[in-house]
C-alpha cells in the first residue's frame, strides 16, 4: 500500500496521462477559532470542497488523486455520485474510466487543522487568545487542506473561496479582495504547483506598501500577530525587499512574475520561510523581540531575498520532479547572497564572508557522511525528497553555481538564466534546459563539468605543492588535487573536477596580511602547474581558492599555515579569514588539529575578528569541539579556559556592542562555576551590571536556560520568568528550561512529553528536546540510549514527518561517544529494518560518533 508516499514512476505516468486545468476550493475556517479539544488530541476540522477540471489523455484510463482527510462526504466524477467509503483509500481517490478530454471532480471531506506544521497549522497565542492559520505545503501537504494531483508538473490555476471567523483577515496567493460578510472570494492565480499555493488566515497585523518601477506598482504587504506588532521593523524588511526587487528584476531581464507580494511571519513555523507565490510564509522568530547582532539582520535578509529569488526560479519555472530540488534552492541561495554582496545599497556587502564561514561549512560536513549523494540526487519517491532538504541541495549546490559563474562568466551566465526564463515561463523544466541555455550564452561544453559536478558525490582537496630557492624565489608552483574515498557506505566513486580557482598572495605589512597579487586559473586533473608564479618572490602566505569561488576543501603549505596560525586575525579583508577559520575547523573535525590547539588558535585570533557573523560562529564552534571532539579527560579543563575567555572578552568588549551581546551569550551558554553562575544570577536579578548589555527577555531566558541545567533554577524561579513573558516565545523557553534542569525526574518528564504522547505542539516539541539534551548531563542522559532505540522506530511510523525527524535526530544519542553507542546503532540498524529516510537519519547521526571519537583520540594524542 502507498500511504502518503508517491513514487516517480507514479508521477510520471500520471502527468502523461493527465493535464489540469483549474481548481476551485471552497473552505470553511468559520469554526477555527474554537478548534478542537483542549487536551490537544484532536485540533479540530474544517470542511473542505474542491472542484477540479483536467483533461485525460485517454478514454476509459484510471488514476487517482490525493487527499489526507479524517473523512470524505462526496465524490463526484463527471457528475456521477462515486461511493466515497470504496473509493478514497491510503490517502487517496481512485478515479477511473475517465473520459478522453474534459473531466470534472468534485470532492466534498472533512479535513483536519494540525500543530505540527505540515497542512492548515493551527495556532492559539497566549497573549489574545486568538487562533491564527497558515498553510504549510512543501512537499506533499496540500492534500491535507484540498483534494490535489500533488506533484510539481501538474501545475494550474487555483481559485480559493474561504469563510473565516468575523474580524479575521485571509490572505492567498491572489491578492486580498473584500469579503462579502465573512467570506473571501480570491481570483484565479496563474498556472502553478499546488505546494505553492498558500492560505494565512486570522486577526494579523499588517503594514502596507508598493513597489514602484517602470510605471508597474506591485502591492506589498507585511504580516504579524498583534502581540508581535511593537516589534515589526516594517520599513527595515520593506527596504532589503525593494532592494531585491531591483536586482532581481535587473539579472533575470523579467519583471515579477505576480499580482503582489506579501510575507506573513507566522507562528510555530519548521523551516525559515517558504516561496509560496506572493504569499510567503517566514517564521516570526525573525521579528526581533530583543536586541541581536547584525548577524541576525543579515540572516534575516538572506532568507527573505533567497524567497524573493524562488519567485522566479521554483514559482515561475518550476522543476519537472523533485531530483530538481536542488537546483530551485541552490539558485536561490546564491542569487540572495549574489544580492546582498552587490546591490546598491545593500547593507551586507560582505555576505560572502558569511557564506563561506556557515553555509559551506554545512555543506562540508553534509558531504563526508555516509547518506552523501550527488547534487542532482536521485529520488524516487516522497520519502526520497523529505529527507533531502540538507547541505547539499542548499549550500553545497549553491557553492557549485558559484563555481559555475566563474566557470561560464558571470554576464554570461545571467544572459542564459534571461532565456531560461522567457522560454520556460509557468511551466516545468529540467536541468538540462538551464543548462542548455548556459551553453549557448558562454559557449561553453557543460556536459562533462555537469556529469562531473553534479551527478557525483564527494568533495575534492586542494593543496599547494611549491619548491623555492634559497633566496626565497619560487622556482615552481602546483595545485595538486585528491579525490578522498568516500565514507564507507556512500554510493559511488571518487572522481576529480575541473576547479575555476583564483590563489592570493598576502604578505605582512605593518602587522596587517594585505593581499598582493592574485591569479585565476582553471584547475583540472590530479596536479595543475601554475607557471606564473615561477620566478616571483614567495609571498607570507599562499591561499588557494581565495576569493571562494570553488567548492573543495584547501589546505596551506606549511609556511603559509605557520603564518596564517600566528596572524589569523590579521588579514585585513574578512573573507581570506573566513576560509582560514574554515579550513582550521575542517581540520579539527577530520583529527587533523586536535581540539585543545582549534581553542588555542580561536583564542589567539578571535579578538581581532570584526565580522560578527563569524565571531558567533567560532563561539558555536569551540563549543563543540569541547564538547564532543576533546579527549574526555581533558574537557573540563578546556571548558574552564574557554569560559575564563568569554567572561574576559565580554568584559572587555564595547558597551552596547554586538561584540558585547554575542560574548554575554557565549558566556551564558558555558558558565560552570559557583562564581560565573553567581553572575548569570546577579545579571538576571539585577544586582550585576556589565555596562552597556542590556539583560533583556531573549537574553534572560538565555541566563535562566543555564542556570536551570546546572541546577540554580528551579521550578519556581522558571514559572516566575515566564511570568513575566507570557507570550508563545516564553512558553517555549520554559519548556526548554524544565527540560534541562538535572534530575531524573525532570528528564523523564520530558522524555515522557516527546516520546510517550504526540499533544506537543512543533515548536514545543523541539524547544523540550533542546532542554533534554544538555551536555554537562552524559551521566543522567546515558540510560536514555536503549529507550531511544526501542522508541524510534514506531515513533517514525506513527507521527507525521516533521515530528518524527525532530525526535529522531534530536534524541540520537550523540552525547555518548563510545563504541557502546556504535554497537548499539549497528545492532538497531540490523534488526530493525527501518525505511530508508529513517536508516538514513540514523546513519548520519552514527557517524557523528565515528567522527567524535577519531577527533578525541587525536587530542588525547596531541
Amino acid at each position: 500500500m502507498p500511504g502518503t508516499n508517491l513514487t516517480r514512476d507514479e508521477a510520471q505516468q500520471r502527468a502523461r496521462l493527465l493535464t489540469v486545468d483549474a481548481y476551485e476550493i471552497d473552505l470553511d475556517l468559520s469554526g477555527a477559532q474554537e478548534g478542537g479539544d483542549a487536551d490537544g488530541s484532536d485540533h479540530g476540522t474544517f470542511r473542505s470542497v474542491t472542484t477540479v477540471r483536467f483533461d485525460s489523455a485517454e478514454a476509459g484510463a484510471d488514476s487517482f488523486i490525493d487527499l489526507v482527510a479524517p473523512a470524505v462526504h462526496e465524490v463526484r466524477l463527471n457528475g456521477e455520485a462515486l461511493d466515497a467509503g470504496e473509493v478514497f483509500k491510503d490517502s487517496r481517490i481512485a478515479l477511473t474510466g475517465l473520459r478522453a478530454g474534459r473531466n470534472e471532480l468534485r470532492v466534498v471531506a472533512d479535513c483536519a487543522y494540525t500543530n505540527t506544521g505540515e497542512g492548515l497549522h493551527r495556532f492559539v497565542d497566549p497573549v489574545d487568545q486568538q487562533a491564527y492559520l497558515y498553510t504549510q505545503f512543501e512537499v506533499p501537504d496540500a492534500r491535507r487542506v484540498y483534494a490535489s494531483f500533488e506533484q510539481p508538473d501538474l501545475k494550474a490555476t487555483f481559485q480559493f473561496t474561504v469563510k473565516a471567523p468575523e474580524g479575521w483577515t485571509v490572505i492567498s496567493n491572489s491578492p486580498t479582495p473584500e469579503p462579502t460578510g465573512t467570506v473571501w472570494r480570491f481570483e484565479p492565480t496563474p498556472r502553478i504547483s499546488t505546494y505553492i499555493t498558500a492560505l494565512i488566515a486570522g486577526p494579523y497585523h499588517s503594514v502596507h506598501s508598493t513597489y514602484e518601477k517602470d510605471g508597474r506598482s506591485v502591492p506589498l504587504g507585511i504580516y504579524c500577530r498583534p502581540s508581535l506588532a511593537e516589534h515589526l521593523d516594517a520599513e527595515q524588511i520593506f527596504e532589503v525587499t525593494r532592494q531585491g526587487f531591483e536586482w532581481f528584476q535587473e539579472k533575470f531581464d523579467y519583471a515579477y512574475p505576480f499580482a503582489k507580494y506579501d510575507q506573513l511571519f507566522v507562528p510555530e513555523f519548521n523551516a525559515g520561510a517558504m516561496e509560496n507565490a506572493g504569499a510567503v510564509t517566514i517564521r516570526d522568530q525573525y521579528v526581533f523581540r530583543s536586541k541581536v547582532t547584525d548577524a541576525a539582520y543579515e540572516v534575516r535578509a538572506e532568507t527573505i531575498l533567497h524567497e524573493l529569488a524562488h519567485m522566479w526560479f521554483g514559482d515561475l519555472v518550476t522543476m519537472e520532479w523533485w531530483n530538481d530540488l536542488w537546483l530551485n534552492e541552490s539558485f536561490a541561495t546564491y542569487t540572495s547572497i549574489a544580492c546582498q554582496a552587490s546591490a546598491p545599497g545593500s547593507k551586507w556587502p560582505h555576505s560572502w564572508t558569511t557564506f563561506a564561514n556557515s553555509m559551506k561549512t554545512w555543506a562540508y560536513r553534509q558531504d563526508q557522511l555516509p547518506s552523501t549523494h550527488p547534487i542532482m540526487a536521485e529520488i524516487n519517491d516522497l520519502d526520497d525528497v523529505l529527507v533531502n532538504f540538507d547541505g547539499i541541495t542548499y549550500a553545497k549546490g549553491a557553492s557549485v553555481l558559484k563555481q559555475l559563474v566563474a566557470y561560464v562568466g558571470r554576464d554570461e551566465f545571467f544572459q542564459g538564466v534571461q532565456a531560461y526564463f522567457k522560454a520556460h515561463a509557468f511551466k516545468n523544466t529540467r536541468l538540462s534546459d538551464l543548462l542548455g541555455a548556459l551553453e549557448e550564452t558562454s559557449g561553453r561544453d557543460l556536459k562533462t563539468w555537469s556529469k562531473k559536478w553534479l551527478e557525483t558525490a564527494g568533495i575534492n582537496i586542494l593543496r599547494p605543492e611549491i619548491e623555492v630557492d634559497a633566496q626565497g624565489v619560487i622556482t615552481s608552483f602546483a595545485v595538486k588535487q585528491e579525490a578522498p574515498a568516500l565514507p564507507p557506505g556512500a554510493k559511488g566513486e571518487p572522481v576529480l573536477r575541473p576547479h575555476r580557482i583564483a590563489i592570493g598572495s598576502y604578505e605582512l605589512t605593518d602587522g596587517k596580511l594585505v593581499r598582493t597579487g592574485r591569479i585565476e586559473l582553471d584547475v583540472d586533473g590530479a596536479l595543475t602547474p601554475v607557471p606564473q608564479l615561477a620566478g616571483t618572490r614567495r609571498p607570507a602566505v599562499l591561499l588557494l581558492n581565495d576569493d571562494d569561488l570553488s567548492y573543495a576543501k584547501v589546505r596551506l603549505d606549511e609556511e603559509s599555515l605557520k603564518v596564517v596560525t600566528e596572524h589569523l586575525g590579521d588579514f585585513t579583508e574578512s573573507l581570506p579569514r573566513a576560509l582560514s577559520w574554515a579550513s582550521a575547523w575542517d581540520m579539527t573535525r577530520d583529527a587533523e588539529l586536535p581540539a585543545r590547539d582549534y581553542l588555542a588558535l580561536v583564542r589567539s585570533g578571535i579578538g581581532k575578528e570584526s565580522d560578527i557573523g563569524v565571531v558567533q560562529s567560532l563561539h558555536r564552534q569551540v563549543k563543540l569541539a569541547l564538547d564532543l571532539y576533546a579527549a574526555p579527560e581533558w574537557r573540563e579543563t578546556g571548558l574552564a579556559v574557554w569560559t575564563t575567555e568569554t567572561l574576559e572578552q565580554l568584559r572587555a568588549a564595547e558597551p552596547g556592542s554586538d561584540h558585547q551581546l554575542a560574548w554575554a551569550r557565549a558566556f551564558a551558554a558555558s558558565a560552570r562555576t559557583d562564581e560565573q553562575l553567581d553572575l548569570l544570577q546577579g545579571l538576571l536579578d539585577g544586582t550585576e551590571e556589565i555596562s552597556g548589555l542590556a539583560v533583556d527577555t531573549e537574553l534572560r531566558w538565555s541566563l535562566v536556560q543555564r542556570l536551570a541545567a546546572t541546577g540554580r533554577a528551579d521550578e519556581k524561579a522558571i514559572a516566575a520568568e515566564l511570568e513575566r513573558d507570557k507570550t508563545s516565545a516564553g512558553e517555549r523557553h520554559a519548556a526548554t528550561a524544565r527540560a534541562a534542569r538535572p534530575t531524573e525526574r525532570a528528564k523523564g518528564e520530558a522524555w515522557a512529553s516527546v516520546v510517550e504522547s504526540d499533544r506537543l505542539p512543533n515548536a514545543v516539541q523541539e524547544a523540550v528536546i533542546g532542554g533534554f539534551v544538555q551536555t554537562d548531563q552524559r551521566e543522567l542522559l546515558a540510560s536514555y540510549t536503549t529507550k531511544y532505540f526501542d522508541a524510534v522506530k514506531d515513533i517514525w511510523e506513527s507521527r507525521s514527518h516533521e515530528m518524527a525527524q525532530q525526535i529522531a535526530v534530536g534524541l540520537y544519542p550523540a552525547l555518548q561517544v563510545s563504541q557502546e553507542t556504535l554497537d548499539a546503532t549497528d545492532a538497531w540498524l540490523a534488526a530493525a529494518e527501518p525505511s530508508a529516510a529513517l536508516r538514513r537519519l540514523i546513519s548520519e547521526s552514527r557517524a557523528g560518533i565515528e567522527r567524535a571519537l577519531k577527533a578525541q583520540a587525536a587530542d588525547a594524542a596531541a
